[in-house]
């Protein structure tokens, strides 16, 4: 076997890394127990972590494998781990895979576990070893349609051998059948899939095709594991799905210890965990607060460790060089999320009629063009970032960074080329053109109001009914629609919801559009481009938020609508058969990228990359374009007087910004 990294291996980069300064705290810790770090670094850090979320952001489940939102993955990733995880720069590393590797180009993927992992209770009492069946248990899991409701399946049903047929097998027996399934030996589970377990700590992988990038997807949920011992224990597929922190079993970093809904959580280091040389809290305490101004109070007062600024704030101690806090400011670590405007295409009314001024309007291309070309929001990027808004320019639907060709070339490079946009330039929106909106704004009144359609179209856009925060972002993204786009074409409607989101508006399809982001599972773009293919039930932004695939022909416009979403999936799907020359690869999904945005069938919005007060070095965090390990609470290096912006190097962007502002 072709080992793609050793342990070996991963010690000598860790050592590089240490020698090279990189993630290193201004006290020069190593950030690891026993080495390096001096007394007055040792004396800094800090044991008992205190940081918030705001409440909009709570968790709503404690099972990983169905977890899809980052609500869930930031607290799931402390406590659950997987084969693989990340390190500062976003290459895999070992994780309860000691070695991996593939012989085949990515046609059959070996990974070695190591011995000693241990599953434990909430008091971090062992439960029993973590071995190669709880990978088999939890990739049955997550293909039986019953017990995980399709969440997840997307990756490995695209390339694992008899994935998909074994979901589909699942969809056609009863609740109470597919539930009793397991991924035992000589179980339908382990005749249908490309999956094997030679012995306790080896798992095979088998891909439908050669999938170069399939280890990528190891630091992903789908192919996390889950004990059938704890199934049992919790009685069955229903007791997982409602499992708490109380019941469920970890072999993360952390067990949650307290768990207070909407208001605090309370992870505690788990001291049976496989990775004793790792630096971790004693505690981290999560505070839920209802905006970043509660947020910012609580770290004024010392009650937080680490705060992210919104605007006002940053204006207030930029502005002033003799504020407390003006040496203190440092660039938050930019989120892996690459955000945009998810239109609805089959909306609802509160009364559960069809919306059909606002589904005629948004299936009209003219009518998307116009907010293509029209929208800059270049206040609404001022909102996460005062000090430098333009770096959070979103022109694409790819995230920056998650894959390269052969020659460095950046992918969204390739998507830019096809696009002819102009290169960033840093200061202005490279996107806006008044003249086209003009004419689209135009083009799309007319044939509109011959169908019927009353301007201006209302859009509802809703956000959190505590939030003051999401209401003061809101108005500004209203003030933007109607500078770029008219009043008399375009209404915003900022309404509320209570707690959920998903549950009291995307479900009812109230929605007019979402600002959202995805965070790629694994380094490719077929991840990203996948959710917005029509027909699949697993792409997620079609499934659960755009709802094209409840769309029907019986108006010329939504033919025409969906003819675009059917070339645009077309060329996705030409584009994942090409696995012997990633180049290609790359420029093929490009095209289709490129196709996406160019018919606007979503929009891109923001970046997020924003500003902080921090004790904990953001450069310390894993980072990868991909998995959910970014948020995983772990070798995190702190310093409990805080990070100055010259320790962090932007000493004079700052100046620059108060200068400019005086």
């Amino acid at each position: 076997m072709r080992k793609t990294v050793t342990r070996a291996m991963a010690l000598a980069l860790a050592a590089m890394l240490v020698l090279s300064g990189c993630g290193g705290t201004s006290n020069g810790g190593s950030g690891t127990e026993g080495e390096g770090g001096d007394q007055e670094s040792a004396k800094n850090e800090i044991k008992d972590l205190v940081i918030p979320r705001q409440a909009s952001r709570e968790l709503e489940t404690f099972n990983v494998l169905y977890a899809q939102r980052q609500e869930d993955n930031e607290n799931l990733t402390s406590l659950v781990d997987g084969l693989l995880e990340v390190d500062q720069k976003g290459q895999l590393v070992p994780c309860i895979a000691e070695e991996w590797g593939t012989e085949d180009n990515g046609l059959t993927w070996t990974f070695k576990l190591r011995e000693g992992v241990k599953w434990v209770d909430v008091n971090a009492q062992e439960k029993a070893d973590c071995t190669a069946q709880d990978f088999a248990t939890g990739l049955e899991w997550v293909l039986n349609f019953h017990k995980n409701d399709s969440s997840n399946i997307s990756m490995p049903v695209e390339m694992i051998e008899g994935a998909q047929e074994y979901y589909d097998y699942t969809k056609t027996l009863s609740a109470e059948e597919a539930k009793a399934l397991t991924a035992g030996e000589g179980s339908k589970f382990r005749e249908m899939v490309g999956l094997e377990t030679p012995d306790d700590y080896t798992v095979v992988y088998h891909c439908l095709a050669e999938k170069p990038y399939f280890d990528s997807l190891a630091a992903y949920v789908a192919l996390y594991p889950l004990s059938q011992a704890m199934v049992d224990e919790l009685g069955g597929p229903d007791g997982v799905k409602s499992m708490n922190n109380e019941n469920m079993w970890y072999n993360g970093a952390y067990t949650m210890t307290s768990y207070l809904q909407g208001n605090e959580k309370v992870f505690t280091k788990n001291p049976m965990y496989w990775d004793t040389e790792s630096e971790r809290f004693d505690t981290v305490t999560v505070k839920m607060v209802e905006s970043n101004d509660v947020a910012y109070q609580l770290y004024e007062s010392g009650e937080l460790d680490y705060v992210q600024l919104g605007e006002a704030q940053v204006t207030t101690i930029a502005k002033d060089p003799n504020h407390k806090f003006y040496n203190y400011l440092v660039p938050d670590i930019p989120s892996k999320y690459s955000y945009q405007f998810h239109f609805n295409y089959n909306k609802k009314t509160e009364d559960g009629e069809t919306d059909t001024n606002w589904n005629t309007a948004i299936a009209n291309e003219a009518f998307r063009k116009a907010w293509y070309y029209g929208l800059d929001l270049s206040d609404y990027f001022k909102r996460s970032n005062a000090i430098n808004p333009m770096v959070c320019e979103n022109n694409f639907y790819t995230m920056k960074g998650l894959v390269y060709t052969s020659d460095g070339t950046e992918y969204t490079e390739l998507v830019r080329q096809e696009l002819g946009l102009a290169e960033s330039n840093g200061e202005t929106p490279v996107r806006v053109d008044a003249t086209k909106a003009e004419e689209y704004k135009k083009q799309a009144m007319e044939e509109l109001t011959a169908l019927g359609v009353t301007f201006p179209v209302e859009a509802d856009y809703y956000i959190m009914a505590s939030s003051q925060t999401a209401l003061d972002s809101a108005n500004v993204l209203a003030q933007c629609i109607s500078d770029g786009l008219g009043d008399d074409f375009v209404k915003l409607n900022i309404k509320t919801y209570i707690k959920s989101v998903n549950q009291e508006v995307v479900n009812p399809h109230l929605h007019s559009f979402v600002l959202n982001g995805w965070g790629a599972d694994y380094g490719d773009p077929q991840n990203y481009l996948g959710q917005e293919m029509y027909g699949p039930e697993n792409a997620y932004y079609s499934a659960h938020y755009s709802y094209i695939n409840e769309v029907t022909e019986e108006t010329p416009e939504n033919k025409a609508l969906l003819d675009t979403y059917k070339e645009y999936t077309k060329m996705v799907e030409e584009a994942d058969k090409i696995t012997d020359n990633l180049d290609e690869r790359y420029k093929a999904y490009a095209k289709a990228e490129a196709y996406l945005l160019d018919h606007v069938l979503v929009l891109p919005c923001n970046y997020g990359i924003g500003w902080a007060l921090s004790k904990v070095d953001n450069d310390s965090k894993m980072r990868a374009m991909f998995g959910i390990q970014d948020d995983k609470m772990k070798n995190w290096e702190t310093n409990m007087d805080g990070y100055t912006s010259e320790s962090k190097g932007v000493a004079e962007q700052v100046k620059a910004y108060t200068e400019a502002n005086a």
